[in-house]
């Protein structure tokens, strides 16, 4: 990995960590729907740090800030709701786009210290060690975990709902989950999934939409994304699967 990105990516991430942990069960912040205080904690950490190592910063909570050849998005804290009710599964977010390619991404379970890397072209690692997707072929012996509710039974082996876009994606990325997606006109932004998208292919999973619009994007845009261990998986639910 590229220690000159990698590393203000890190410190950014283990400072929100530390920050938030004094502002849990603080509750919403009053400024904007479901934002929490936390949330305000975090996103002004993360504007100083990545801000100061030089990157136009596209976070969740205060819009672009700054300018730079690269740019970051980011969610200080994906899951904000686990996080202030203390659900141990919430995690900082932070892509890094060059012209609009995502070329690194980091995201880091606040609550264990796990940290999932990728770098394009580069592989994926957890904690420093190579990661790969399950391989799963059949839904019938897949676990599958979805933001929403989804409408009907689609067959899946077991289901899961645990509240962090970021850290189920990579979860799909390191085999202990073999599809996470939308459900029943959910949505996702890019701060939400980017840094999880090319950690997921970078470990041999595969990404789509259900409307067939661009996941790459650092515009503040809607999406409706699909990650799963195989293209067999990804097809079967961009098609039959939808729900």
């Amino acid at each position: 990995m590229s220690d000159s990105i990698f590393a203000p990516l890190r410190e950014c991430a283990l400072e929100i960590g530390n920050a938030v942990k004094s502002h849990r069960g603080r509750g919403y912040s009053g400024l904007r729907e479901t934002q929490y205080h936390l949330d305000l904690v975090a996103d002004e950490v993360a504007l100083r740090i990545l801000g100061g190592a030089g990157f136009r910063v596209v976070s969740e909570e205060s819009g672009v800030t700054g300018d730079g050849p690269l740019t970051v998005v980011v969610d200080p804290i994906d899951g904000s709701t686990n996080c202030d009710r203390g659900i141990p599964f919430y995690a900082t977010s932070i892509a890094v786009m060059r012209n609009e390619e995502l070329i690194a991404g980091l995201v880091m379970n606040q609550a264990t210290g796990e940290l999932f890397e990728a770098e394009k072209g580069a592989g994926a690692t957890r904690d420093g060690q190579t990661i790969q997707a399950s391989g799963r072929v059949d839904v019938a012996q897949s676990i599958m975990s979805f933001s929403g509710l989804p409408s009907r039974h689609l067959g899946w082996a077991q289901l899961r709902a645990m509240g962090s876009a970021s850290l189920e994606i990579c979860l799909v990325a390191d085999g202990s989950l073999d599809v996470y997606g939308v459900a029943q006109h959910s949505t996702l932004n890019p701060w939400d999934y980017l840094a999880g998208l090319l950690i997921s292919r970078e470990a041999g999973a595969v990404g789509g939409d259900y409307r067939a619009e661009e996941l790459e994007t650092s515009q503040a845009v809607l999406r409706r994304p699909v990650f799963c261990a195989t293209p067999e998986l990804l097809g079967f639910m961009l098609g039959e699967g939808a729900v």
